[in-house]
């Protein structure tokens, strides 16, 4: 028995800056539109860190559609440790 395709159509998340700069990953939309907030784990210092990114510009190239996603500070967790767990 073959698995059926994902019905949804994918788009492309463009990390624009933030811990993730630079950095992409494919989803799926939901009932055709884009997340307008996405969280997303990374390691920083070797602790598993949370952060939260913004839907922005969205743009199609190729066929595909792109979303470029901008970083959230307030809602994140630190991206820097704090100068007193710095001198441990």
């Amino acid at each position: 028995m073959s698995e059926t395709p994902h019905s949804d159509p994918e788009y492309i998340v463009e990390y624009a800056d933030g811990p993730l700069v630079g950095t992409a990953e494919r989803r799926y939309l939901i009932g055709g539109k884009v997340d307008e907030r996405i969280s997303a784990v990374a390691a920083v210092e070797g602790l598993e860190s949370l952060f939260w990114y913004v839907a922005g510009e969205e743009r199609t190239i190729n066929g595909e559609r792109y979303v470029s996603y901008h970083f959230d500070a307030p809602d994140s967790d630190p991206v820097e440790a704090e100068k007193d767990e710095e001198s441990l």
